[in-house]
This record gives C-alpha cells, sequence and structure tokens, in this order.
C-alpha cells in the first residue's frame, strides 16, 4: 500500500506536458503566475506541484482545468533568460493528488497527497519488468530513435514502479495516456498498462515500416521512372529532338480527359499514348500514332447543339429561303413537331431526288439553320473505293479516317445536318463498292455503332441527321435506296421559277456584279420571257446565268456610258442575250403524218420526244435509229407486232410488212435514249404514217404498250407534264393506273392542262389521230 503524505505547496500548470517521479528535466515558464509560484517556491522549501491542464488554451487555469492528479518536484535551478521567460530545472518526487486549490492572485497554492510505491517484490512483478524490458528492447529495435545506452539504463533499474515511469517519459504517448500512467499508483497495474502500451506502439511501428516499404518501393519506381525519362529526354535530344515528348505527352492526356470519350475509346487512346511516349520522336510508327490520338480527341463524342425545336419560326426559315418545295417543308417541319414532342427522335435519312438546279442542296442549308444544327456536306460524286467511306486502315501508309468521319470532324457536334450529295453517283470498282459501305451509315438500327477502319472504335451517328440528293434513282442500289426516305423534287413551274429569279436569283445577281436596285431593274415580262426562250430546263442554274448576263451587260454600259439607270424589257431583251434560242408555245406548227410527241423523264426533268415514222418500199425490215436503248427498242417492236396484229382494225393494209419497210427514228440521234414509256407513242407514229391521219400537234403521250394493246403505267408523270407544260402542249394521254398521280402536279400547271386517261391503245389512238375517228 502505498504511504501517503500532506505538503501546502505553490502550483505550476504545465501545458502539453507532465513530469514523472524520478525525472530531471527543464522546463520554460513564461506566465506571470508561474514565474512567482516558482519563485515562493525558491523561498519556501524549493517543493512546487505541477499539474497538466486539460485544456492548453486556457491561460488562468481553475481547479476543474487541472488534472488532479499531479508530481510534486524539487527546483533545482532557476535561470531568466532575455527574453523575460525563467528556464527552471525540476526533478520529479514522488505523485500526488490536489486537495485544496488557493489562489494567491500572484500564484496558485496547492494543498496536496503524495503517494509513495510500496510494492512488494515477487514473481509475478518480476515477469512483468521483463516482460515491459523485452518489449521496450524490441521497441527500440524497430524505431530507431531511441540510442542502446538508454536500454542499458533503464535495464539496470531495479524499481518496479521507476522502471514504469522511466519507460513511459521515452515512449511517443499521447498526453492522455500519460497522465493515466500517472494516474495509476498501484505498480503492478502501472507495469500491465505500459506493456499493452508497448505492444501496440510495436504494432504501430511495424506497419509504418511496411507503409515505409511501399512507399521506398514506389518511391525508387518514381524516381527510376523519372530516371528513365530524363534519360529517354536526353537520347530524343541527340536524335534531334530538341523539345522532347514530355510536354506533348502532357497536352494529348488532357486533351484526352477533356474529350468525352467513352469509357473503352479512352482507355485505348492512354495505351496508344503510352505507346507514343515511349518510341523516339523520329520513328515512323511516332507519327502514325501521333496522327491517330489526334483524329481520337478531335472527334465529338459527346458534345452536341441543342435543337430550335420552334416549327413556326422554322417555317419561317424555310419560306424565306425557297419558294415552292411544299412536300420537302411539310416533312421537315412534321420531324420538328415529332422531335418538339419526344425529345428523342433518331435522326431521319432523306433522300431528296430531282434534276440539277432545283435547290437540293441549298434546302439543306435551310434545314440545318432552322433546326439550328451545324451543317457539314461531303461529295460521293465519283467515290468508287470503299475505303473512301470507311477509312484505310493504319497499317498502310498514309491511311486516314473515311468522309463519314472526316464530316464528323468538320462538324464539331455529334447531331449535325450531314449533307450527301451526289449519292447516285457512287461507283465501285476492284477496290470494293463504296454504296454497300454506305448501309451502314444509313442504317437507324446499326449506325450508333459506326466502324471505321481507321478509328477502330465504335462510333455513334444516330443523333446526325443524314439527308442524300441524287439526280437518278435508278443509279442507286436497291438496299441502299431502301433505307432512305426518298421526296422527289420535280421541278419549278413558269409561275414558280418567275417568283425565284425575282425574290432569290436576280437580287443576289444584282448585288455579286456590284448594282444597286436603283441601277437596274427587270421587268416581269422580260423574266417570262428568259423563262421561256433562253431557258430549257427543270431547275433555275441557267435562268440565273441568263440573268448574270443581263447584270454584266447592265455593268459595262454603266460604266462606260453616262447611263445610271437600265431598264429590261421584254422588247429590249435581245439586245442583252441575244436572239431566242428556245420556241415556245407549241411543239409543232401543223399536224403532221407519222409524227408523234413523246413525254420523257430525263436526269435534267421532264422534256418532250418526238417519234418520226416514215414508209419506204421494202419487205417488212423494222429500222431504229436515234441512239435507242434495249428498252426503247423492245417497245418499238412490241408497238410494230401490235399494229401488224390490229391492221385489219385499224384499216390498214394487212401485207403491209410485206411492201414497206418501217423507219422509227428519235431525234436528237447524238444522244442516248432509253426507257419503258414510249411505246403508245410509237404505236401512234406508226399507225398514222401507216394510215395516213395525222396525229395532233398539242397532244402528247406517254405510256407502255403490250402486244395486245394494253397501256401500262409508268413513272414521272409530275415531270413529264412539266415538260410537256414548257412545251407547249395542251393535251396530255396518260395511263389509267396513272391517275393517282395527276394529283402532284402543281395546280397552276394542271388547269392549263388536260388530261386524257386511257387504258387501251384504241383510246389512245382515238384522241391523238386528228380527222376521221378510228373504229376498233
Amino acid at each position: 500500500m502505498s504511504n501517503q503524505s500532506v505538503y501546502t505547496v505553490p502550483l505550476l500548470p504545465l501545458r502539453g506536458l507532465l513530469v514523472y517521479p524520478t525525472m530531471v528535466l527543464h522546463l520554460d515558464v513564461g506566465r506571470e503566475r508561474s514565474i512567482q509560484a516558482l519563485e515562493q517556491a525558491m523561498i519556501d522549501n524549493h517543493l512546487i506541484f505541477l499539474s497538466t491542464q486539460k485544456d492548453t488554451n486556457i491561460d488562468d487555469p481553475r481547479k476543474e482545468d487541472l488534472f488532479e492528479t499531479g508530481t510534486l518536484t524539487r527546483v533545482k535551478q532557476m535561470l531568466k533568460l532575455p527574453n523575460g521567460t525563467i528556464r527552471v530545472l525540476v526533478e520529479g518526487l514522488k505523485r500526488a493528488t490536489l486537495e485544496v486549490f488557493e489562489d494567491k492572485e500572484e500564484y496558485y497554492m496547492a494543498t496536496v497527497h503524495t503517494h509513495e510505491d510500496r510494492q512488494e517484490m515477487d514473481v509475478e512483478l518480476q515477469a512483468l519488468m521483463r516482460t515491459l524490458l523485452q518489449y521496450f528492447e524490441q521497441y527500440i529495435k524497430l524505431s530507431k530513435k531511441i540510442s542502446a545506452e538508454t536500454f542499458s539504463t533503464v535495464a539496470d533499474i531495479d524499481q518496479p514502479g521507476r522502471l514504469a515511469d522511466i519507460i513511459a517519459s521515452h515512449l511517443p504517448l499521447k498526453l492522455k495516456e500519460k497522465q493515466e500512467i500517472l494516474e495509476l499508483f498501484d505498480v503492478k497495474a502501472r507495469l500491465t498498462r505500459m506493456i499493452e502500451l508497448l505492444h501496440n506502439e510495436k504494432e504501430v511501428l511495424n506497419l509504418e515500416k511496411k507503409i515505409g516499404q511501399r512507399v521506398k518501393t514506389s518511391m525508387e519506381r518514381t524516381q527510376k521512372e523519372y530516371f528513365l525519362r530524363e534519360q529517354m529526354k536526353a537520347i530524343q535530344q541527340e536524335l534531334g529532338d530538341k523539345e522532347g515528348k514530355t510536354g506533348e505527352v502532357e497536352a494529348l492526356t488532357k486533351r484526352i480527359q477533356e474529350a468525352g470519350m467513352p469509357e473503352s475509346v479512352e482507355q485505348t487512346a492512354l495505351k496508344e499514348l503510352s505507346r507514343f511516349e515511349k518510341i523516339p520522336s523520329n520513328a515512323a510508327e511516332s507519327a502514325v500514332i501521333r496522327n491517330y490520338l489526334e483524329w481520337l480527341v478531335t472527334l465529338p463524342w459527346s458534345k452536341e447543339t441543342e435543337d430550335h425545336l420552334d416549327v413556326l419560326r422554322a417555317e419561317k426559315i424555310l419560306n424565306r429561303d425557297h419558294y415552292g418545295l411544299e412536300k420537302v417543308k411539310e416533312r421537315v417541319l412534321e420531324y420538328l413537331a415529332v422531335q418538339q414532342l419526344t425529345k428523342s427522335l433518331k435522326g431521319p435519312i432523306l433522300c431528296l431526288a430531282g434534276p440539277p438546279g432545283v435547290g437540293k442542296t441549298s434546302l439543306v442549308r435551310s434545314i440545318a439553320e432552322s433546326l439550328g444544327r451545324n451543317f457539314v456536306r461531303i461529295s460521293l460524286g465519283g467515290v468508287r473505293d470503299e475505303s473512301e467511306i470507311r477509312g484505310h486502315r493504319r497499317t498502310y501508309v498514309g491511311a486516314m479516317p473515311g468522309r463519314i468521319i472526316q464530316g464528323m470532324k468538320k462538324a464539331g457536334t455529334i447531331n449535325p445536318v450531314f449533307l450527301l450529295d451526289e449519292i447516285d453517283k457512287m461507283s465501285s470498282d476492284f477496290r470494293g463498292d463504296p454504296s454497300a459501305a454506305m448501309l451502314e451509315v444509313l442504317d437507324p438500327e446499326q449506325n450508333h455503332n459506326f466502324s471505321d477502319h481507321y478509328i477502330e472504335e465504335p462510333y455513334d451517328l444516330s443523333k446526325v441527321m443524314f439527308i442524300a440528293t441524287a439526280n437518278d434513282l435508278s443509279t442507286i442500289p436497291g438496299p441502299l435506296r431502301d433505307r432512305m426516305e426518298i421526296i422527289t423534287i420535280a421541278g419549278y413551274t413558269e409561275l414558280e421559277k418567275i417568283q425565284i429569279a425575282k425574290n432569290h436569283l436576280l437580287p443576289k445577281q444584282v448585288k455579286d456584279h456590284g448594282l444597286s436596285k436603283s441601277q437596274l431593274q427587270v421587268k416581269e415580262e422580260a423574266i417570262r420571257d428568259i423563262v421561256r426562250y433562253y431557258t430549257r430546263e427543270a431547275g433555275v442554274r441557267s435562268l440565273e446565268r441568263q440573268l448574270a448576263a443581263v447584270c454584266r451587260k447592265t455593268a459595262k454600259k454603266i460604266v462606260s456610258s453616262e447611263r445610271k439607270r437600265i431598264i429590261v424589257t421584254s422588247k429590249n431583251l435581245d439586245a442583252f442575250l441575244g436572239k431566242k434560242k428556245f420556241r415556245y408555245g407549241q411543239a409543232e406548227t401543223v399536224n403532221q403524218v407519222g409524227v408523234a410527241n413523246g413525254l420523257a423523264y430525263t436526269t435534267v426533268g421532264g422534256d418532250t420526244l418526238q417519234i418520226e415514222v416514215s414508209l419506204s418500199p421494202g419487205k417488212g425490215k423494222l429500222i431504229l435509229t436515234g441512239k435507242l436503248g434495249d428498252v426503247m427498242k423492245e417497245s418499238a417492236q412490241a408497238a410494230f407486232s401490235y399494229v401488224r396484229s390490229k391492221a385489219k382494225e385499224l384499216g390498214i393494209e394487212q401485207d403491209f410488212h410485206e411492201k414497206y419497210d418501217v423507219h422509227i427514228h428519235v431525234p436528237e440521234g447524238a444522244v442516248p435514249k432509253d426507257g419503258p414509256s414510249a411505246g403508245i407513242t410509237m404505236a401512234t407514229a406508226l399507225v398514222s404514217a401507216l394510215t395516213g391521219h395525222p396525229i395532233r400537234r398539242e397532244v402528247g403521250m406517254t405510256g407502255e404498250i403490250t402486244l395486245r394493246g394494253r397501256v401500262l403505267p409508268i413513272g414521272g408523270v409530275k415531270e413529264k407534264s412539266l415538260g410537256a407544260h414548257r412545251a407547249g402542249l395542251k393535251t396530255i394521254i396518260l395511263p389509267q393506273e396513272n391517275e393517282k398521280d395527276i394529283d402532284d402536279i402543281p395546280e397552276s400547271v394542271r388547269n392549263e392542262l388536260t388530261f386524257i386517261l386511257a387504258s387501251t391503245m384504241e383510246e389512245v389512238l382515238e384522241v391523238a389521230l386528228a380527222g376521221e375517228s378510228i373504229e376498233s
């Protein structure tokens, strides 16, 4: 049991440390009350009570702010330092418990009870001391912060309580744990607690050692990499790469992280970047990888523009830029309306088909503006290599992505309006079929994972609005045509052309030629005459060229003379454009025998086609001229067979094929012609030549014929009707089954034409032949 004594001595509060019995150490004292307490202790018996504060931030502690258990110490030496603080040397004597706390104003006084270690040595105590020393020795070996001499000194201590205190003073324990040891008056309990603390410290040191080894290994690896990089930099500089790759690699890493790539693509990019970093700059593969990474980081992976889902605004833009084309505008506005309701519609794949100059490409630009999307165009005319679409593999010299990926890079977003111009002009050769590569691009079910041979990673095209343009749908392969929604633009009527010239073409040409509205005025009658007598086309390109010629002549007159204003009318138009190039109003001036007006559909729109038949003495030979294709030749033979089989009913000599050679000619002879819609025209011209009945000059016809005289339906009714209207025809004979197509013809043209629907050849002849009607 411990023996207790009572002392009344000055009190010195300590901050952040404590003193164990038998310890000797220096303290720096700066607080005025503490200095006064020390001085009082020196006056008395050099004894002072040291107690640690619970909170180090309190300057004037009270009893409750101090730990009750402290140390009764002896002040051995005091030294005043130049900065006003006192350095004091103290020696710990006994543990003590604070009983009475007294504030003397200048300093604190404390009445304390001391505790002395009175523990009889036994086997258990010896075992505890030995274990404690063993743990302490192991701790010193792990820590390496305590010298071996210290252990030797500690090992010589034979007092168990003092041994625990000395070891506690050498350990980096928290203040709370040190105070806990100070408060343990029972020596066995103190030794046991010290063994526990040492065991914990050993565990912490072992863990620290492991962590240290890992950090060391990591540091060694980092230092090794740094050293190797520095070596690589020096080697690269020796090889001619003055700048080294470090800065470039860092910049590329940042760009890859900011590109918004899918995770799999980003991993591929970082892997390639790692390869790029290790290869010397002058190595051939370095440039290949660099180009590949440049493509990956510049492609839009997630950036997209927000659609302006305003149908009225879009309609206003489309009407501002284009006159007519109602079907196309309606389709775009439908797409916008659905997008506005659903917020998530895959981009449609449209194909605008029609003759040149009808505004297909410019219409797509207006669609992009109305949607608020970026616009990108690629031309497919003349593309005959699959790699043009899918790209080249990176193993090839000069490899690069295909036109689709190039277009996406140029667009800068993943949802542009993408124009595939002249999709019907693609061809194929030994390098593959590009139209087959387009199948994946234009399939909404597949193009979210489009694969380019160069990029090699899947690219999402599902948000792109693809719009293709074509002049001739017949040259587009069936599977490719099936993936697109075909919107046919037949051409413009005379009224539409006049409005387009007035509102769009003429103002543009006036501005382009440096003129003003006050300097040039073109009357509407002059524009109409330009349309009628100087152009013959479905579109307006030739019309624009004629208006440009008018502007050039005007510019010359204004510059070379003092005339400040030029007015162009129908009377002085030939002074600007020369004599009239085309005849307008009637295809022929008189009815003729053996000459029929056929209607043809060409890549530049609808046109009229005169078919001439002449008879000459012979033995029934059928001569076909005019550079006809196989289909037209077969139509001529079918018409010839029909006339032979119906000779009696038609009032024709039944043996005419034995007396005459029949010559069918289609001017112009140098222009190739083919198609399945000239059968009834050839038959009518043949009947006219054999019967002597003239054919009405204002009648045009189109349709295929069978050997029994049935009239079969054909295509391109709208285009052919516009061509007939341009040529001045008044009546058009159509197959009965084409009645549904008449609604597609513009109303202004429909009102000026008479449509006759025929299902048999007899009905055709009844309308087409002038004079006496032919009885079936």
